[in-house]
């Protein structure tokens, strides 16, 4: 049953079939969409909609819907995850919206991160960029005592702060350079503090910027897009370390 607080909207979706067809902006109306509901929702709303005229839904990418995996990323009105801050667009709910509001919905756009099909984006560079260093060589026979493993509280929680990155590559598609700095700088980071990551330290930050590199994505040039959009509030402090892990790697190897 419709209620009254149900908002009516105009959407500008994005839609390509694949990475080497020219895509398109297409216009769709929608009515009865609850404030309550989750932006993908109404996505999944509008794709009924869709298939019940015959055509074809709306290709996107979702699998937790709980902010947890980073799947679900769409650019919304030129806003990496939408207008809500830490946010990622599986949580932003449509009370941030209002009845009869235009809504452009587009994929995340980086050479790095060809369509695969509507709002569907490849983004397994990251995982080529993980494999180039983002682990670590331990002895997995008898596990240490955690307790055991003496690592100061502050060292701690700033790993733990870049740990929250879930890979969504806001930070790539809200930079005018689709650098990947902050993504890779928060997996650096997240292993340099840590004795456990400490091993492979000077040879991880060289391979994984320079699979960085390789991939296709642009330099950081410090304007912060990339920390404003992060659904995790990763710090661009991170940035920082990793230029100084760099530097201090890089001269290591050469002498």
């Amino acid at each position: 049953m419709s209620n009254a607080n149900n908002m009516s909207l105009k959407l500008k979706v994005w839609r390509q079939n694949d990475e080497k067809s020219k895509g398109k902006m297409v216009d769709y109306s929608l009515d009865d969409v609850s404030p309550d509901s989750s932006f993908l929702e109404m996505i999944d709303q509008l794709n009924e909609k869709l298939i019940d005229k015959g055509d074809e839904p709306i290709a996107f990418d979702h699998d937790c819907r709980e902010g947890i995996c980073g799947m679900c990323s769409m650019m919304i009105n030129g806003q990496a995850h939408g207008p809500e801050a830490e946010t990622t667009t599986c949580q932003l709910h449509m009370r941030k919206f209002k009845d009869g509001d235009t809504i452009a919905i587009e994929p995340f756009r980086a050479k790095a991160f060809p369509v695969h099909k509507d709002l569907m984006v490849d983004r397994s560079s990251f995982d080529a960029i993980i494999q180039a260093g983002g682990y670590v060589n331990v002895n997995t026979g008898n596990a240490q005592d955690a307790n055991a493993i003496l690592i100061p509280k502050v060292d701690a929680d700033l790993a733990m702060d870049a740990a929250a990155c879930i890979g969504c590559g806001a930070c790539v598609a809200s930079c005018k350079n689709a650098s990947a700095m902050l993504f890779v700088s928060a997996k650096v980071s997240q292993l340099a503090l840590l004795p456990q990551g400490k091993i492979e330290r000077e040879q991880r930050v060289l391979d994984m910027v320079d699979k960085m590199d390789s991939l296709g994505f642009g330099n950081c040039t410090n304007e912060a897009e990339c920390e404003a959009s992060c659904p995790k509030a990763i710090s661009i402090s991170n940035i920082a370390r990793l230029n100084r892990e760099f530097l201090s790697a890089a001269v290591k190897s050469r002498s």
